[in-house]
């Protein structure tokens, strides 16, 4: 087992609802978890999440791993946890082009559209609590939202956390195998062990991951898009905006937003075999938050882009919690 601080003795309430998005016909899947006992809700204590461009929220951050989830986990701590797909993703609405084949249409749910998803969702937990600010979390592509959104709304964020967030890359970047895109791809679960592990070196690769997490995760990812499971059995759908964003932006040298107009305090959770977001990109962005009250780098040891599901994902967890409950002021 691995050492932890999840208190298992605080009764956990899940609340799933469906909100409206601000595009006609569009709602998107919201998952909320707190202490049962939770009466009282602040700015401090309250976190919006947002996934990345393939795995939905679910994937990311629900999967229960040792007894307990990422969500799971943030809320045992006393926090009023939201996470929230964006549309083409998870419990949200497909735009009616995916159950087309994916050559019909051009690229669908680019990163602007994210960033409206994640506005919608905020000012939604801002008027349901009655707070004036909110915490932010996002992961690589959900860290450009996270980021972007920040940038442009400061005064509704409290402390943001990107988790191996992109940036510009004078390289090719993995997730784009390049050729034409369509309105989405498909993304075969259960065949993608190998390429997450070669991330690593090979005489770590054994227990990276450990015994039966990737076959719960694997489940609990196709149970994330049973739509495509009769037409695309063992395969999820995944929106290609995002894919035509890299390329657009981040390979061309092109910020889709300027990390230095984000004025909040952030905190960057990198790992050290991230080949997603190599540790140049990282630093090259963690660099570039200059606007920022003040700014923290965690770097996780023996993980890879998706630490978050490995077996030093307590180290980032705790990190994370660790800046959130904080009181820091710099020195004047």
């Amino acid at each position: 087992m691995t050492t932890n601080d999840f208190r298992h003795d605080i009764p956990i309430l899940t609340e799933d609802r469906r909100i409206p998005s601000d595009t006609s016909g569009i709602e998107l899947y919201v998952r909320n978890k707190r202490p049962a006992s939770m009466n009282t809700f602040t700015d401090e204590k309250t976190i919006v999440m947002v996934h990345g461009a393939t795995y939905p929220i679910g994937s990311l951050y629900d999967v229960e791993l040792d007894g307990f989830t990422f969500l799971d986990y943030l809320a045992s701590h006393g926090y009023d946890v939201y996470a929230v797909d964006v549309r083409g993703y998870g419990g949200s609405t497909r735009p009616p082009e995916m159950e087309q084949p994916a050559d019909s249409n051009p690229p669908l749910v680019r990163t602007e559209t994210g960033v409206r998803d994640l506005g919608s969702v905020v000012d939604f937990v801002l008027k349901h609590r009655n707070l004036s600010k909110v915490n932010i979390l996002g992961m690589s592509w959900g860290g450009t939202v996270a980021g972007a959104y920040t940038s442009r709304n400061n005064d509704k964020v409290n402390k943001l956390i990107l988790v191996a967030p992109q940036w510009l890359s004078t390289k090719p970047v993995p997730i784009d195998t390049g050729g034409p895109l369509g309105s989405y791809r498909l993304v075969p679960v259960g065949s993608t062990k190998e390429r997450w592990l070669s991330a690593a070196p090979e005489d770590k690769r054994g227990d990276l991951i450990p015994e039966g997490w990737f076959e719960q995760w694997t489940e609990a990812t196709l149970a994330s898009d049973p739509g495509s499971q009769s037409v695309h059995p063992g395969h999820i759908r995944a929106t290609n905006g995002p894919i035509l964003d890299i390329r657009e932006y981040w390979t061309a040298n092109r910020a889709f937003y300027e990390p230095k107009e984000i004025t909040v305090p952030v905190l960057l959770v990198h790992a050290e075999w991230d080949i997603d977001v190599p540790l140049d990109l990282a630093q090259n962005f963690f660099t570039s938050l200059t606007g920022a009250v003040y700014r923290r780098w965690v770097e996780i040891g023996e993980g890879t882009h998706m630490v978050l599901l490995e077996k030093n994902r307590m180290q980032a967890f705790q990190a994370i919690l660790s800046f959130l409950e904080e009181s820091y002021i710099p020195a004047k």
